[in-house]
């Protein structure tokens, strides 16, 4: 499977969850499909049939609130029967809300506390790096996450120990909870923030594969960690969920289901 064949079944596989479970986040997983994607078909060394191999890479999705994205990935790769994800946010299922480690092959920690994936990460990094272990730890964050004082704790201590088996990826799409990220708490000038904490950083466009996949590929190829901002759509692929604050909590129903099942379908 490509990665955006692979991108569209996460997107449909979200789009279900949430529609059948009545959880809420559906913008924040389809703006994250294409990141997912890439990372695990093009960039990340892991093994469904043994998912704690030793050497494996690390990925936490620190921005837990979209964990159906994740749990779709990991199913389309084999860490757990597709079957599965249809329990997703019922009663006693293992696919909780936000994105749980216990009895699911493949996550790597629970998150959903914003600001605590990225320090966990910066740990593993540096455990490995003591360790003289070679393998990446890669982080995906949201852009309003980025308002947590612990997101730049993480990056000054990443920076001074030269994590380079770190790597930060940003779910930039502009919006979150309740309004825009500029309204909320603005960011910008953000590259040049991360850069000043002593990080490579770069921008792209979080939706184009070939730019993820170029780029993603110079992680660990400098003396720095790297932090890759993903300029993003919230709510990608479905024309009215795109870039509206609604659907960060908003659960798709009915006619509205099924016209975003539609449109996904034919994309």
């Amino acid at each position: 499977m490509d990665s955006k064949t692979l991108a569209k079944s996460i997107r449909i596989h979200a789009l279900k969850m949430a529609n059948s479970g009545g959880g809420s986040h559906i913008g924040s997983a389809l703006s994250i499909a294409d990141i997912l994607a890439v990372l695990y078909n093009d960039i990340l060394f892991v093994n469904p049939d043994n998912p704690e191999q030793a050497d494996r890479d690390r990925f936490i999705l620190s921005k837990g609130h979209a964990g159906a994205a994740l749990y779709a990935t990991l199913a389309e790769l084999g860490f757990f029967p597709i079957k599965k994800l249809s329990t997703h946010y019922q009663n006693g299922s293992d696919l909780s809300g936000h994105i749980s480690h216990k009895n699911v092959p493949g996550v790597e920690i629970s998150t959903g506390s914003l600001g605590h994936g990225l320090n966990i990460g910066v740990g593993m990094a540096k455990s490995a790096q003591i360790d003289n272990k070679k393998h990446k730890i890669a982080v995906l964050l949201s852009d309003g996450e980025c308002d947590e004082g612990s997101i730049w704790e993480a990056a000054m201590f990443s920076s001074h120990h030269r994590l380079n088996n770190l790597m930060v990826v940003i779910d930039y799409n502009k919006l979150q909870s309740l309004d825009t990220v500029s309204e909320t708490l603005a960011l910008e000038p953000f590259k040049m923030k991360w850069e000043s904490f002593g990080w490579q950083a770069i921008e792209l466009d979080g939706h184009n594969h070939s730019q993820l996949k170029l780029n993603f590929s110079k992680a660990g190829k400098t003396n720095k960690p790297m932090v890759f901002i993903c300029h993003t759509i919230k709510g990608k692929g479905v024309s009215f969920m795109e870039n509206s604050v609604l659907w960060h909590y908003r659960c798709p129903k009915d006619d509205e289901f099924n016209l975003a099942m539609k449109e996904l379908n034919k994309s």
